[in-house]
């Protein structure tokens, strides 16, 4: 049978398969060692075929379809290990906030690169603007941020779980879609999910007094069926992440992942330009002319110092 994975609890997968029926199953341990370097090689989302589980016996998931895009990202261990977010997206949704915790835009900027680099078109999602109402400068702060991303080409939504404020507007970016749900933990992201989708329940923590972060509550990856939307619109929910390490982009490439420094990149004298040192270099000339944001660029060059030289970029 063939079904879609909606959840991910480690060792165990959730398939939803073709006839309606919600089945745990299981992978063979030496489906890891097929030239899969993830630490999941399955993922939410992906369309997977599975044994018959007739006579009570444990079904296994025994083939993966091509993907058609995923979101990847380095494991937290710091190997040169990947996690697969989810696959087969139509798009994400990146939950920051601009205080209460603090989103960095380095964080911002590198999930958006690998965005870019797997092919998932990215919608930017700033929330707990209610706790800027009264603050010019925060207010400032989020027009300005607001302004650089949708310059780029990004869609900004603003919201706020708390009060309702954008959830409508969201809704309409996730109008018969299948949409990841990312960011940092403390920003909110399972309380929105809870908004939007009533009876969800996810469970939602205070965030740290102490150091301003939030606490982690998702602890694996689900895909929830957004009610009294049309048929095909889905979140899936991921853990936070506390940081987003890039995997094996080649340096000359990294441009690419920043729509900005591409389109200004095509006027360097060097085809394989890295925007660093190089003379001639259009995305430099573009820089000192504020053409570029500072922060977008000092994202990028943080990519590069990420990358070793012999490293590239597989398929997983």
């Amino acid at each position: 049978m063939k079904g879609i994975v909606i959840k991910n609890t480690g060792s165990n997968y959730l398939v939803r398969t073709t006839d309606g029926i919600d089945r745990a199953c299981k992978i063979k341990g030496n489906f890891r060692l097929k030239g899969i370097r993830t630490t999941n090689p399955v993922a939410v989302g992906d369309i997977v075929s599975v044994t018959d589980a007739t006579g009570g016996d444990t079904p296994y998931i025994i083939s993966v379809e091509p993907r058609h895009n995923y979101i990847i990202r380095r494991s937290s261990n710091l190997s040169k290990q990947a996690h697969i977010l989810a696959a087969n997206l139509d798009q994400v949704c990146l939950i920051v906030t601009l205080f209460h915790p603090t989103t960095s835009t380095t964080f911002i900027d590198r999930f958006l690169a690998t965005a870019e680099a797997y092919r998932v078109p990215a919608v930017l999602v700033i929330n707990k603007i209610d706790l800027l109402e009264n603050d010019s400068e925060a207010l400032e702060y989020l027009s300005a941020v607001k302004y650089l991303y949708e310059s780029i080409g990004y869609k900004v939504c603003l919201v706020s779980a708390k009060n309702g404020d954008g959830l409508e507007s969201l809704k309409t970016i996730l109008d018969s879609k299948v949409t990841l749900f990312s960011g940092n933990s403390g920003v909110g992201k399972s309380t929105l999910i809870n908004d939007i989708i009533p009876g969800a329940e996810l469970a939602t923590a205070e965030i740290s007094s102490i150091h301003d972060t939030g606490m982690h509550t998702t602890t694996f990856s689900e895909m929830f069926a957004v009610p009294e939307m049309p048929e095909g619109t889905y979140i899936i929910d991921t853990p936070g992440v506390k940081g987003f390490g890039t995997l094996e982009f080649e340096k000359h490439e990294v441009g690419h992942y920043f729509p900005e420094i591409f389109r200004y990149g095509a006027d360097c004298r060097y085809g394989d330009c890295t925007h660093t040192h190089e003379p001639g270099c259009a995305v430099k000339n573009a820089l000192d002319e504020n053409l570029i944001a500072r922060s977008r660029y000092a994202s990028y060059l943080s990519i590069l110092e990420d990358e070793d030289d012999d490293k590239y970029r597989k398929g997983y």
